[in-house]
């Protein structure tokens, strides 16, 4: 017994000596010897590649991307179909429902039309954030002008690409667009002018409201007078609003002006823009003006396309087209009504007489889950945006768009989502055709260089006949044909990787053919032709896995030259197709002087991605042919 506890111990003993031995070579350098270092070729590999900083960078870099074309698809959804074209060509911004701070705590007015909102403090100082420039007519509406900047401001609006402020001095002050008479008096054709009333300023302790809309604008004044002015062919009404008496409040549409007079009415001029209403009493009516006739309302607010009232008796009414869910109005409580409304370009938002914010319609930016039980006086809305302030001033709350890191494309969709879901098509586009390409070289490759003589002659005919057509034009005649038919886009998106993948073999067919005809002269092939081992395991199995570095290599190289060339096919519109996003298809949206001029952003970043993933991958592939060929090495 003692001596088999004693064995037992010497066993366990030399077990974990080997254990650790191995533990130390595997992990720590082992001391230099007198004799040659013997290494292996995969260390010699390893050595070799690692020791180029550049190539250690560009795999990091590689890596890195498709993680991130890969991954970031299952956080970053997209809706192919989804265009917004009210976010049409946004420039990269993320402040658009940033309130600045110095006004967060005195908020006394915010509106918002289009990608920029404007807002003004207690203490009459002026604010514009979002996306405030104008690429096409160089305007930057942060540009205020001196009267304004002064920070002696009294009322503040902002329309779709203009301003207007009414000074503490009684100055009508207007900046951005005005080619459709949204301000200044001189005289625009298919406008209503500026009227003259107005040409030497305004008091503004008689000032009610102003307003501006979509290349138009308002002034209602204590006693009820409006003036409207702007452009015609927008609002058709827009000339009987000016001069009109009477008036509590106006707002505009895109297409029509409407006010609520003093008593009560709803008044449009010579305009019936709206036909049909609902009701959060009695449900939907099939007439506005009827049902509105013996009816008093003390609020109003509109969108694009809408327009919402709070009768006195508490009822909320939409009339309009309802396009984003504007008729399915807010259940509020028991007795609970609406005091103030405020509308964006698609959501209403409101608070209600127990200080509760709701918000409903368009919510695809999160501009409708307001959250406010209680402590709401007033509620604000931008363009896609909706903001809640407190009895005190105070916002308490902002929702709604930040913006886009990466900007928008001419239809409203996010270009970073479409990068991001892009790349993966992109990428997996080109691995699928190097994964055929370099199915077909090594099958052809392999039986013609083993076996020679007529076979080889034959494959390399052939070899040379796929060679001899000239693959961009093909591709596209092609792809050309494929639009004829109905096909599915996934099935286009397959047959495209079989073209790739069917025109791009030839090159590395041929330099597989004189590796494996160099290799089969070799001892370990005679000697296993002397043992009898088949002639297709001495072609696969024996002679390939010599070769694979130059395989490797090459599939490296050609990957690059894959994305390039699917890039290339749906730039010039031949390959995946609109909506479906590709780098090359988002470059080739870009292909206009305007675009490429006014819009860099929606050209730059998908070529930044596609030139950093073809750079890394011929970074790599020089570094691997470098590092596998030991006539290169120092």
């Amino acid at each position: 017994m003692r001596n088999f506890f004693k064995k037992t111990f010497e066993r366990g003993r030399y077990a974990l000596k080997r254990v650790g031995g191995w533990f130390k070579r595997a992990f720590f350098k082992r001391e230099e010897t007198g004799a040659e270092t013997i290494e292996t070729p995969s260390k010699m590999l390893r050595e070799a590649f690692f020791g180029k900083k550049t190539a250690v960078v560009a795999l990091v870099l590689l890596v890195a991307l498709f993680l991130f074309v890969f991954l970031a698809p299952l956080f970053v959804p997209m809706d192919v179909n989804y265009t917004d074209p009210l976010q049409q060509n946004a420039a990269p911004v993320t402040s658009l429902r940033s309130v600045p701070k110095k006004m967060k705590n005195a908020v006394r007015e915010i509106d918002g039309f289009a990608g920029f909102t404007a807002g003004l403090s207690s203490d009459g100082k002026a604010y514009v954030w979002g996306n405030t420039k104008n690429k096409l007519q160089k305007i930057n509406l942060k540009d205020f002008p001196s009267e304004v900047a002064e920070g002696e401001t009294a009322f503040l609006a902002a329309g779709k690409d203009h301003m207007l402020a009414v000074t503490k001095a009684g100055e009508l002050v207007g900046w951005g667009d005005k080619s459709c008479g949204q301000y200044g008096f001189e005289p625009v054709l298919n406008a209503v002018a500026t009227p003259e009333e107005l040409k030497n300023g305004v008091d503004p302790a008689t000032v009610k409201q102003l307003v501006c809309g979509y290349q138009t604008s308002a002034l209602v004044k204590t006693d009820g007078k409006a003036y409207a002015w702007g452009n015609t062919n927008i609002v058709k009404n827009l000339a009987s609003m000016n001069g009109a008496e009477g008036i509590e409040k106006l707002v505009f549409t895109n297409s029509a002006a409407v006010a609520i007079t003093k008593d009560g009415k709803v008044f449009t001029g010579n305009e019936t823009p709206f036909t049909s209403l609902v009701s959060s009493k009695t449900g939907a009516q099939s007439s506005f003006f009827e049902y509105l006739a013996d009816k008093k309302a003390i609020e109003i607010a509109a969108t694009n396309k809408c327009v919402a009232l709070v009768l006195e008796s508490g009822e909320l009414v939409v009339s309009g087209v309802f396009e984003n869910g504007e008729e399915v109005l807010p259940k509020l409580q028991e007795g609970e009504y609406f005091v103030s409304l405020d509308g964006g370009t698609r959501h209403f938002v409101g608070v209600t007489d127990r200080g509760n914010a709701y918000a409903w319609g368009h919510n695809a930016y999160g501009q409708c889950n307001v959250k406010a039980d209680g402590g709401a006086a007033r509620a604000f809305a931008g363009s896609a945006q909706s903001y809640i302030v407190d009895k005190s001033g105070a916002l308490t709350q902002s929702v709604g768009l930040k913006g886009y890191i990466m900007g928008t494309d001419g239809r409203g969709r996010d270009v970073f989502t479409r990068i991001v879901h892009g790349g993966k098509m992109t990428m997996t586009i080109g691995a699928v055709a190097v994964l055929i390409s370099s199915a077909i070289a090594i099958v052809v490759g392999c039986v013609s260089g083993y076996f020679g003589g007529a076979v080889d002659t034959f494959l390399m005919r052939v070899t040379e006949i796929f060679s001899s057509i000239p693959f961009l034009p093909f591709a596209m005649l092609l792809s050309q044909i494929i639009k004829h038919y109905n096909v599915s886009e996934t099935m286009r998106i397959f047959i495209i990787m079989l073209i790739l993948g069917a025109l791009s073999w030839t090159g590395l067919a041929r330099m597989i053919r004189g590796q494996v005809l160099a290799e089969r002269e070799k001892e370990f092939v005679v000697a296993a032709k002397a043992i009898g081992v088949k002639e297709r395991t001495i072609a696969f199995k024996h002679i390939l896995p010599n070769i694979v570095s130059v395989i490797l290599v090459s599939m490296t190289l050609d990957f690059a030259g894959c994305l390039l060339t699917e890039s290339s096919l749906s730039y010039l519109g031949f390959g995946v197709q609109q909506p479906q996003p590709t780098w090359g298809n988002m470059l080739n949206g870009c292909n206009n002087s305007v675009v490429i001029q006014n819009y860099w952003w929606q050209w730059l970043f998908p070529s930044l991605f596609l030139s950093l993933a073809t750079i890394c991958i011929n970074v790599i592939g020089d570094a691997l042919r470098d590092a596998l060929d030991p006539k290169g090495r120092k």
